[in-house]
């Protein structure tokens, strides 16, 4: 008999319930067998959904995948209004200026050392993927988390659409380059357009996701719409928002808080309460919407599933200070 061995940090559905929410018609169609050719043609048209609007029907819960115990869901509401998006400034009630953002007929980039270029609309992208809900944890390095329900799909199912070749190392993301929606990208001492990246063996670990929604909705602009990054384990700066193109490349990248001040923001960035920030503590962490104070986990409370992708030996030839 096989017995399947819950993750140390699963939590019961029922210890996390999402409020009522619902799967958008993108899904529905590909249900149907319509798939990404209907959902593209529908997303251009007025009654197509948008950022916010709820999902039709409920997409399913991976029960595989929670919080841990003594974590709860972070309130929508507190989520939702305290937010980082450089892009559009750098206080944390950016989610206003966001809604400035035009997701109609995204298309995002695939290029570099895959099998072949290509551009692919977002709506079309989304419904041929396995969209489900998951529940995670978020750690920023400024210390302060969260714990949201995201709407969502493995980051391996993509690369493996993407066909990457042989040579490809890495992964990188870019954001969207559009400074006259995105006033913070006026701000030329910034190395815009924001970049991140991953190893080709980060990006296809199980953890590594791409968000499409939270809280049953469509992906809300400050959250990144259409599309986001979220690695779970990495500090929040790693998940790039909004994004617009996906390089697969032999060298690693240099991205774009690593450009800025490598000795505060490096490529690795592994959650890891013993390696502080230069300038605060990461052995604890604010959990926002609350008074609570917790201690940090090493990988965020993931290490069973991503420890293995760290190995001495690599640890001993990385030379970046913020190697975790």
């Amino acid at each position: 008999m096989v017995y399947h061995r819950k993750p140390t940090w699963f939590i019961p559905e029922g210890q996390a319930t999402a409020e009522s929410a619902f799967v958008n018609r993108r899904q529905l169609l590909a249900s149907m067998g319509l798939g990404g050719a209907a959902s593209a043609l529908l997303a251009g048209r007025a009654n197509a959904a948008q950022p916010g609007d709820s999902f039709t029907p409920t997409p399913e819960r991976n029960p595989d995948y929670g919080i841990g115990e003594g974590r709860a869901m972070t309130d929508e509401k507190v989520a939702s209004t305290y937010n980082n998006f450089y892009e559009f400034g750098s206080h944390k009630q950016i989610w206003q200026k966001a809604q400035a953002l035009d997701t109609d007929g995204w298309t995002i980039k695939i290029d570099g050392d895959v099998e072949k270029d290509m551009v692919v609309d977002a709506d079309d992208l989304i419904a041929k993927m396995p969209v489900e809900e998951r529940v995670t944890r978020h750690r920023c390095v400024e210390a302060w988390s969260m714990v949201v329900p995201w709407v969502c799909f493995p980051l391996a199912e993509l690369v493996k659409m993407a066909k990457p070749t042989s040579k490809a190392k890495y992964v990188q993301f870019e954001t969207f380059l559009d400074p006259k929606v995105a006033s913070g990208q006026r701000q030329g001492w910034y190395p815009w357009a924001y970049t991140e990246a991953l190893t080709i063996e980060e990006a296809t670990n199980s953890v590594a996701l791409m968000v499409v929604g939270a809280y049953g909705k469509v992906l809300p602009k400050q959250f990144g719409a259409p599309m986001r990054l979220h690695v779970p384990w990495k500090y929040g700066f790693k998940s790039a928002k909004s994004i617009s193109r996906i390089t697969f490349t032999e060298t690693r990248p240099v991205s774009f808080w690593e450009e800025i001040n490598k000795a505060e923001y490096g490529f690795w960035a592994n959650v890891n309460p013993d390696v502080d920030h230069p300038r605060w503590t990461q052995a604890t962490e604010r959990v926002i919407g609350t008074d609570e104070r917790i201690p940090t986990l090493k990988f965020n409370g993931y290490g069973e599933e991503v420890a293995g992708l760290y190995s001495d030996a690599l640890a001993a030839k990385e030379k970046d200070r913020l190697w975790r």
